[in-house]
């Protein structure tokens, strides 16, 4: 362990071992703590703007960067200390930088890297190769892992320690679900068809309707006689998918935690088989499906795509909570009303909220439909998800791959390591007994380490772990809350869990940072620490995402629209809700 780290760790164990550090400590490396415009200048809030923006989140950000570099005058109002949402750096213990709460990128869609320039604003990329690693709990020694990269020939030699047939079946799964990825991608980049429009709308709705069919006609084309076979993928729940290509159970656990990461759903239920496409759809630098970290942390990606927007003339502002949205005589969005009072006049609205907060608590319920209210308030905001970031004066050593004798990173350690995996069924078990109310007793763990390929992160020596952990529910058996003790009760599970795979973990921990569901809706507005803002299932994409006939990202409310996560095609740090919405949006502007 490197000296630095070593004295860093002693001074912290003598105050006694950290459970989170105060709030105040957050920042996003080279963010201003209260706004960002142009390079020199720190602009005042002005009373009037041709569009603002609720919320910096980065589908914020993105709408924002759009509606300016048009020509349309933008504000972004953000309640938090710092931007992002929920892709943000914040150092919770000193010297530590956490990607808290989004860690990993791949789905930010690449003509929003191309347009705005993101990489001339700052954005670099850390690709990862190989990028999944899963060891296992077992008496042989040493266990056996299971290493998945962009190397055909040594995946394949991997997977063949569990079975040939697997081994030899895996290219071709590979390229079947890439041919799904392709014909659904078009899909993510244009609005919903509005089907009500196509029936019973003006003819300008009409043939913006018809326009709107494109995409879905070139999906069927694309999919042409495999229709059959890839509906099959997007209902039918992953497990009974992954039975009909492999048999060895690590394989299938491992492909599995991409259909259930962030839902509130078991590898048995029906549809989720999306949720694994929408993780395996994006692509770094060219690389299709591929993942890697943002060097500086996800802040990083959030402040290039800020810089882009201030670049064009953007006012970008920290703590500016919003309270409600302003509405005219004639019932159209004019603006918002900050909680200090200030009425910030506006011809658009864009929300970067999640539907609940935009209309259950910005939006004067008595303005819109009856019917979308109890759409939204029906939305399946279920969280299973517990992130836990941790600062540890070491590398974790797996008994499945030990450590180098000099520290220094090894191949799986820039790797989305996967614990509590080794079979579908585990997976399944911890999902049952959250759905009883009880956190699980052998969760599922995404372990990520950030700092082996961005040393920068952490003193030298030591390191940032990334916990996203499931499942945990909402609310624990009999109405129990998340307090101190059953937080930290979980947490020590979770890393009873990992001591048991790494040895050691536990007395390299410096300081852990714990984020119940409850915590994520309370610090990043998150529903029910839902990271989707809302469930992703079949009943909550595309037509109905938010609700039926306000899929296209206008609200009943006009000059109201959704631009953030709850909006289609959902979550995950893409920025294809916030590019749509503000070209939607711009689209109606020219008309006003």
């Amino acid at each position: 362990m490197a000296r630095h780290c070593g004295a860093m760790a002693a001074g912290l164990w003598a105050t006694g071992r950290l459970s989170c550090w105060p709030r105040g400590w957050g920042s996003s490396p080279g963010l201003p703590g209260a706004r960002l415009a142009h390079a020199g200048s720190a602009p005042r809030l002005q009373r009037e703007y041709d569009a603002v923006v609720i919320g910096a989140g980065h589908n914020g950000l993105v709408a924002a960067a759009y509606l300016q570099r048009a020509g349309v005058r933008t504000a972004v109002l953000e309640k938090r200390h710092v931007l992002g949402g929920a892709a943000v750096t914040e150092e919770i213990v000193p010297g530590f930088k956490f990607s808290r709460a989004s860690y990993l990128l791949s789905l930010l869609r690449p003509q929003i890297y191309a347009e705005l320039e993101l990489q001339r604003h700052g954005l670099r990329l850390l690709p990862r190769d190989p990028y999944s690693f899963t060891p296992l709990l077992e008496d042989r020694s040493p266990p056996q892992s299971l290493l998945l990269g962009h190397n055909m020939a040594q995946t394949q030699q991997q997977i063949a320690q569990f079975s040939q047939k697997d081994a030899q079946a895996y290219p071709e799964y590979e390229a079947f679900m890439g041919g799904l990825v392709l014909a659904l991608d078009p899909l993510l980049d244009a609005p919903p068809v509005d089907t009500a429009a196509l029936g019973q709308g003006s003819l300008l709705q009409r043939i913006r309707a018809l326009r709107a069919l494109q995409p879905l006609l070139r999906a069927g084309q694309v999919l042409g006689r495999q229709l059959p076979r890839y509906f099959e993928v997007l209902t039918a729940p992953i497990s009974k998918i992954l039975d009909q290509w492999f048999e060895s159970e690590p394989l299938k656990a491992t492909l599995a935690t991409d259909a259930v990461i962030g839902a509130m759903a078991s590898p048995h239920t029906p549809g989720s088989g999306y949720v694994l496409l929408h993780h395996v759809m994006g692509e770094l630098e060219g690389r299709r499906g591929a993942w890697g970290y943002v060097a500086g942390g996800m802040g990083a990606l959030s402040q290039a795509i800020a810089s882009a927007a201030a670049a064009r003339g953007a006012h970008i502002f920290t703590e500016k909570a919003v309270s409600r949205v302003l509405l005219g005589k004639d019932g159209r969005a004019q603006g918002v009303v900050l909680q200090d009072g200030t009425e910030v006049r506006s011809k658009l609205v864009l929300s970067n909220a999640s539907p609940h907060i935009t209309f259950l608590e910005l939006t004067p319920q008595e303005e819109l439909p009856k019917d979308f209210v109890q759409r939204i308030r029906q939305m399946d905001t279920r969280s299973p998800v517990t992130k836990i970031n941790v600062a540890v004066d070491r590398l974790p050593s797996f008994l499945a791959a030990p450590n180098a004798r000099d520290g220094r990173p090894l191949p799986h350690h820039q790797c989305s390591i996967h614990l509590n995996c080794e079979s579908t069924h585990l997976l399944h078990q911890a999902f049952t007994e959250a759905t009883n109310g009880h956190p699980s007793s052998r969760p599922m763990i995404e372990l990520c380490i950030p700092s082996a390929l961005d040393p920068g992160l952490a003193p030298q020596g030591c390191h940032v772990v990334s916990l996203f952990t499931q499942y945990t529910p909402s609310v624990l058996a009999g109405g129990r809350p998340w307090d101190e003790q059953a937080r930290n009760a979980y947490a020590d599970r979770v890393f009873d869990c990992i001591e048991a795979y790494a040895p050691g973990f536990k007395a390299s921990v410096i300081g852990r940072d714990i984020l119940t569901p409850p915590d994520l809706e309370r610090i990043f507005g998150l529903p029910g620490g839902n990271i989707f803002h809302g469930g992703m299932s079949l009943d909550q994409l595309y037509f109905a995402r938010p609700a039926p006939s306000y899929s296209g990202y206008r609200s009943p409310i006009p000059s109201l629209y959704l631009c953030g996560s709850g909006a289609h095609p959902g979550g995950g740090v893409m920025g294809a809700a916030g590019r749509n919405a503000a070209r939607v949006a711009l689209e109606d502007f020219r008309g006003l």
